[in-house]
């Protein structure tokens, strides 16, 4: 069993809603990758994040769409690239991860509660 968390202590993570504004290959990633520009709105700005999401989606299927991530861990370093933000994904059918994403069309910026 996964050990628990406190309330408090997820009510540290930010998460927020934004929107791909560029897709690029990723060549130096381990894994299938793409490099991510993301636009969280006026708060956050605009951010970078590396996703693991080309098994599951191609570029123009992923620019201009509505993402969650979590806006405030600690920029990670990925070969040459450094990711700010961390997208998040659930597993896909084809051994990758399909992002996750709102339904409706939803103002940018805004953080989940």
């Amino acid at each position: 069993m996964k050990e628990t968390v406190s309330y408090a202590d997820f009510d540290k993570v930010d998460i927020r809603v934004g929107r791909i504004i560029e897709v690029e290959e990723f060549h130096e990633a381990r894994k299938p990758s793409y490099k991510l520009t993301i636009d969280f709105g006026p708060e956050i700005g605009i951010k970078k994040s590396s996703a693991q999401l080309k098994l599951e989606s191609n570029k123009d299927e992923l620019r201009n769409r509505l993402v969650i991530a979590v806006v405030n861990f600690q920029p990670k370093k990925i070969g040459p690239f450094t990711s700010e933000v961390l997208t998040l994904g659930v597993p896909g059918s084809n051994g990758g991860w399909v992002v996750v994403s709102p339904i409706n069309d939803v103002e940018i910026g805004g953080k989940l509660t």
